[in-house]
């Protein structure tokens, strides 16, 4: 999925790999430390992924743990996520964690991306997840933290490009940049190319952290991204982020995970977690993680200020 924005000591690493079973499938992050509030209700244990996406949303189920009148212990940035986030899940090690369906569908479930329709993936996601693990999917957040072809704002403009598909006619005029991994991958710039039977002009390798810098300069003309990525709301930037209309890319809509015992345990829980049911859009999540990555916000006090703009936690 998404490239990981911080690195993670070797000291918490090597107490992961201790504590945690599974293999690294996704890279690591720097994870900061436990935060405990103090209701008297019990304790909710919330994990995350090393990603600031996750850092967020971790503080918003926290935040609504709490309002739920529950301790909220949250554990940021598990190295290699869904792989050693699920096994310590089974193990009753946390109750609950932020997730993304096709995450779940493929890593965990091992079935084929995009074997199962959108309409349907959630409730087959809580059917086989109560069978084989005992948890079950709460709501859809609403955002899809896909893959996305992204081109700078003024060549979008310029030739009137709102579609994948519009590149077609265009492509042999621009230059794409986009990380060696991305480039190289099956299902990633030589799926879109044979898809949308695009032919750049010039393609380039950059570095993954570089490309938003590059399009800015006007080095390159169109880049691969994510959905939610924080650039994608940075007004300075005017990156247009390009319709996929021909379906081509899996979806990663972003729910909630939780053990099945957690639910009985703590009564109240699963209606405090489906206020987020719809309430995040890709360009609501990009802004908030455009307010952590660009603007140097707490992750907590972001998620604070928007639970309360949306009204479902009082100020």
């Amino acid at each position: 999925m998404r490239s990981w924005k911080r690195t993670l000591t070797a000291a918490f690493a090597a107490a992961l790999a201790l504590g945690l079973a599974g293999c690294g499938g996704e890279s690591a992050a720097s994870a900061p430390p436990e935060r405990s509030a103090a209701p008297a209700g019990g304790t909710v244990r919330i994990a995350t992924k090393p990603m600031t996406e996750q850092y967020i949303l971790g503080e918003i189920l926290g935040l609504l743990v709490e309002d739920a009148g529950y301790e909220a212990q949250i554990t940021k940035g598990i190295g290699g996520g869904t792989s050693n986030i699920h096994p310590a899940m089974e193990k009753g090690e946390f109750d609950l964690y932020p997730e993304y369906t096709s995450s779940g569908w493929v890593m965990v479930l091992k079935h084929e991306a995009g074997s199962v329709g959108d309409d349907e993936i959630l409730a087959q996601l809580q059917k086989e997840y109560q069978e084989n693990f005992g948890m079950t999917w709460v709501g859809l957040y609403g955002f899809n933290n896909t893959y996305t072809v992204a081109v700078r704002g003024e060549v979008a403009d310029q030739y009137g490009l709102k579609k994948t598909s519009d590149l077609a006619a265009v492509a042999d005029k621009l230059t794409f940049g986009g990380n060696p991994d991305y480039l190289e991958r099956a299902d990633g710039f030589p799926a879109v190319c044979g898809a949308y039977g695009l032919s750049f002009g010039k393609v380039v390798d950059i570095d993954i952290g570089l490309k938003y810098q590059a399009l800015a300069s006007g080095d390159i003309d169109v880049t691969n991204a994510y959905t939610t990525d924080a650039q994608l709301a940075d007004p300075d930037n005017k990156v247009v982020a390009l319709e996929d209309d021909k379906n081509l890319q899996v979806n990663y809509f972003c729910s909630t995970v939780v053990r099945q015992d957690a639910l009985e345990k703590f009564p109240g829980l699963e209606q405090a977690l489906l206020k987020l049911d719809g309430a995040l859009s890709d360009g609501e999540m990009a802004g908030l993680n455009y307010k952590v990555e660009v603007e140097g916000l707490d992750e907590k006090d972001v998620a604070r200020d928007f639970l309360v703009e949306k009204g479902l936690l009082d100020g």
